[in-house]
C-alpha cells in the first residue's frame, strides 16, 4: 500500500502535501538527530520494540495508552514490554509541536512510525518511505500484547510461526530481529540462555553472570546490551554476534543454530547493505500492519489517553 493510499482513506481529513511539512518542522526544530535521541540514549528503545512485535495493534499508537489504575489496563505492562519501552516523553514532545501546528491532524500512531524511522537513521542505518494516514487506537489490550509479542525463550519453529501468522517471511523475521543492535534487555530476559544453553559462548556468557545472578528474583531488572559491539549504532554487528555465539536472548541466538535461517544469518553478517535493504522493506511491511483509517479510531489529542 502507497502513502497516498493511506492518505485516502483518511477520508480527506489530510494529505500527504499537509502531513510531510508538519513533520519537516518539527525537525528543524529538533537538535539533529533528536527525533528519537531520548529513546536512543536509553535501554530498550520503541524502536526495538516495534520491529519486534508482529502485532497488529502497532499501527495503531496502542502501545502509547497509558494505564489508569482501577479502569484501564493497556499493553505497556505486557512481559515482553514492561521495563523495556521507554521515551513516551519524546513521542509526547513532538505530538505537542504537532498540535501546535495542525491540531488533532497528524495521529500519534504517524509520529511513532516516522520517528521509528528518523531515529534508525539517526543511528546510521537505512531509511525508508513510511506510509502515512493511520489513525488512532481508542484501546488497547495487554493479553493480546502478552499472547502476540513473542518471548524470549522461544526457538526457531515458535519465531517463524508468530511472524508468519502476521504475513512476515523468516526473512523478514529475521531482518526486523537485527532491531536488536540497539538497546539492552533486562536479565530476567536471557538468565536461562547464559546458564542452561548450550549453544552460546563461554566466555560471553560469564561475562554477563556477574551482572545476572543465577537465583530468580536476583538482579532481574539489571541490564546488558542487545549488541555488545556497538550498542549505540544502526550495524550488522548483532548477525555478527550470532555467528560467534554472543545472542543476549534464547530468540536471538535461536536464529543461527543449525536452522533454516543460518544462510540469512550469514549473508546479513557478511553485507550492512543486504540487512539495511531488507530491514526497510520489512518495516514499510510492518508500518501497514491493519492501520486503522477512515472512520474507525481517532486523532488523539495526548498520544497517552483517548480524547
Amino acid at each position: 500500500m502507497a502513502s497516498r493510499d493511506l492518505a485516502a482513506r483518511r477520508s480527506g481529513i489530510f494529505s500527504r502535501s499537509t502531513i510531510v511539512p508538519v513533520f519537516s518542522h518539527v525537525r528543524r526544530n529538533e537538535r539533529p538527530g533528536s527525533w528519537f535521541c531520548g529513546l536512543t540514549k536509553k535501554p530498550s528503545t520503541n524502536v526495538l520494540s516495534l520491529c519486534r512485535q508482529p502485532h497488529g495493534h502497532l499501527s495503531d499508537a496502542s502501545v502509547l495508552l497509558a494505564d489508569i489504575p482501577g479502569s484501564f489496563t493497556g499493553e505497556q505492562g505486557a512481559l515482553p514490554n514492561v521495563g523495556s519501552l521507554r521515551g513516551f516523553d519524546v513521542i509526547a514532545n513532538i505530538k505537542a509541536q504537532v498540535e501546535a501546528i495542525c491540531k488533532q491532524t497528524v495521529s500519534c500512531a504517524d509520529i511513532l512510525a516516522v520517528a521509528a524511522r528518523d531515529s534508525v537513521v539517526a543511528l546510521g542505518g537505512p531509511s525508508w518511505t513510511v506510509p502515512l494516514g493511520r489513525r488512532d487506537s481508542t484501546t488497547a489490550s495487554q493479553t493480546l500484547a502478552n499472547n502476540d509479542l513473542p518471548p524470549p525463550f522461544f526457538n526457531l519453529t515458535d519465531l517463524i510461526s508468530a511472524f508468519g501468522n502476521k504475513g512476515f517471511t523468516a526473512t523478514d523475521m529475521v531482518a526486523l530481529s537485527g532491531a536488536h543492535t540497539i538497546g539492552q534487555s533486562q536479565c530476567l530476559n536471557f538468565r536461562d540462555h547464559i546458564y542452561n544453553d548450550t549453544n552460546i559462548n563461554p566466555g560471553f556468557a560469564s561475562s554477563l553472570k556477574a551482572n545476572c545472578p543465577r537465583p530468580t528474583g536476583s538482579g532481574d531488572s539489571n541490564l546488558a546490551p542487545l549488541d555488545t559491539s556497538t550498542p549505540y549504532a544502526f550495524d550488522n554487528a548483532y548477525y555478527t554476534n550470532l555467528l560467534s555465539q554472543k545472542g543476549l536472548l534464547h530468540s536471538d541466538q535461536e536464529l543461527f543454530n543449525g536452522g533454516s535461517t543460518d544462510n540469512t544469518v550469514r549473508n546479513f553478517a557478511s553485507s550492512k547493505a543486504a540487512f539495511s535493504s531488507a530491514f526497510a522493506a520489512a518495516m514499510v511491511k510492518m508500518a501497514n500492519l491493519s492501520p486503522l483509517t477512515g472512520s474507525q479510531g481517532q486523532i488523539r489529542l495526548t498520544c497517552s489517553k483517548v480524547n
